[in-house]
């Protein structure tokens, strides 16, 4: 029996556990990366069992490589059970990482910088490369198009350590260059994604459109279908992070859809054709929106407003990223198995999301949009 058949037994056999995490074998078909020729890598990864952690350990599986994972054991602690778990906190409880030895970290839960140089300080002398996933919020600014030169954002105060919307960024830039002074350049690889989507998501970001679009109905959708977006499938992310693992590739990379190749227009045909639902789209334009009250949070995810400060929002040069291999698949194969992953969860999980308009504020919106312009 070959190693992605095994593999495969394994995921089918853990249940909902991998549902839950949208690595079940119907849903996380992977791009047809052949396994290495030669020996298997040893890979830590340093969380692994959130969102896109799940779906980078597949992969190294898949491949034939050998993972161990560094977490707290608190979130879906059933999915691996047959790997080495190191049981620890990246703050201040890094002792179980001590006396090892891998060849690739791949660090894909650090935010805090502090977190960051602490584990790379420590792992510097027990492994050659480094692998820590960032984000394209790490830019001063999104006014014009960006490619990985652009100038990153600066926090007035470093020894912040709380996460919030306007710190989000700035901290992460900040990671990477903590990363950068232990590791040195020379062995560090700095993945910048723009929004991930796919099965298992958490945030519900990219969810929310497909998602809303089963429940059918007149829907609210802001802006114009022209307005541009940009994605990356969590699947395309953990292959291209587990080729530069394999490759030994160093550098920094936007990891995202081709600029100008996806918008809000594509997203609805995407989420159509999936779900088959009797929806009819309301189009809304800014100026209402900014009429009304939304709610808390992010009512319009991955869609940025038409203010010059998101002009460029979209534009993200990931032109490096492919001519170094990263393979986007088709969006329409990405609303589909996000669908599907999301039609297994139970309704606890689904009868609130994370992220979009609620039931009630989007009937209200509905409302005074029709009344606005009967």
């Amino acid at each position: 029996m070959d190693i992605k058949r095994r593999q495969l037994l394994k995921v089918s056999a853990l249940g909902g556990a991998a549902i839950a995490a949208g690595i079940a074998p119907e849903i996380s078909t992977a791009a047809g990366k052949q396994k290495p020729t030669g020996a298997p890598l040893r890979i830590l990864i340093l969380g692994g069992t959130g969102f896109i952690g799940p779906h980078m350990v597949s992969e190294a599986l898949r491949r034939g490589h050998d993972v161990t994972l560094f977490n707290r054991g608190r979130t879906n602690d059933k999915l691996f059970p047959d790997l080495v778990t190191l049981i620890g906190d990246r703050d201040n409880g890094l002792d179980s990482l001590k006396g090892h030895s891998w060849d690739v970290v791949v660090d894909n839960s650090g935010y805090v910088p502090r977190h960051v140089a602490d584990s790379a300080r420590l792992l510097a002398s027990a492994a050659s490369h480094y692998v820590y996933v960032s984000t394209i919020s790490v830019y001063a600014s999104l006014a014009t198009p960006i490619n990985e030169d652009a100038p990153l954002a600066r926090i007035e105060d470093e020894s912040v350590e709380e996460i919030t919307n306007e710190t989000y960024g700035p901290l992460k830039a900040l990671c990477e260059k903590r990363a950068a002074r232990e590791f040195g350049e020379d062995r560090l690889t700095i993945l910048r994604p723009t929004y991930i989507c796919g099965p298992g998501d958490r945030t519900d970001r990219y969810t929310y459109w497909p998602a809303r679009t089963l429940r059918g109905g007149e829907m609210i959708w802001p802006g114009t279908p022209a307005d541009k977006i940009q994605i990356i499938d969590v699947r395309d992310l953990a292959n291209f992070t587990i080729d530069i693992c394999e490759n030994r590739t160093v550098g920094t990379f936007n990891t995202c859809s081709p600029a100008g190749s996806f918008n809000m227009g594509d997203l609805l045909a995407d989420s159509l054709a999936v779900t088959a639902a009797d929806m009819t789209p309301v189009w809304v334009d800014y100026d209402f929106i900014q009429s009304q009250d939304t709610g808390e949070g992010n009512s319009f995810p991955i869609w940025s407003p038409p203010l010059p400060e998101h002009a460029a929002s979209a534009d993200v040069s990931g032109e490096r990223a492919l001519a170094q291999g990263l393979e986007n698949r088709p969006t329409r194969e990405t609303a589909r198995d996000t669908v599907t992953w999301w039609k297994t969860l139970p309704p606890e999980r689904t009868e609130k999301m994370r992220a979009g308009l609620s039931p009630d504020i989007e009937a209200r919106l509905l409302e005074a949009w029709h009344a606005k312009n009967a």
